[in-house]
């Protein structure tokens, strides 16, 4: 009884993960060229993270933003960073009764040093 169980739990709930790491990225609204360009001195918040999802019912009706530039201004939004450095970002899919696509999300997260560059 237990093993139907969990075969039907794993056919309910299904997933999937991918993960890569970058170098540096800045916040949406900034200009990675010109940081390396000008070889900007910086300071070194901290590790952070941050996520970003976008969810869709019936595989029709989708809502959210899991974009990589959202994910990476949470996490710069809580420390006031400007870039990340050693960052590793991992995609998510998730699906619930995924053969009827009856809800399914997936999220980009995001973990990094959060750096705040220094003015000249």
């Amino acid at each position: 009884m237990r093993k139907k169980i969990l075969l039907l739990m794993a056919l309910l709930l299904s997933g999937c993960t991918s993960v890569g790491t970058l170098g540096i990225v800045s916040k949406s609204t900034g200009d990675p060229g010109a940081m390396l360009r000008n070889a900007q001195p910086y300071k070194e918040l901290g590790p952070v993270q941050g996520s970003a999802c976008r969810f869709f019912l019936l595989a029709i009706l989708p809502w959210g933003d899991a974009t990589l530039s959202t994910a990476v201004d949470d996490a710069l939004a809580k420390v006031g960073g400007d870039a990340l450095i050693n960052v590793t970002v991992s995609n998510s899919l998730y699906g619930f009764i995924p053969i009827y696509n009856v809800l399914s999300y997936t999220c980009t997260d995001v973990k990094g040093i959060a750096i705040k560059l220094q003015n000249n």
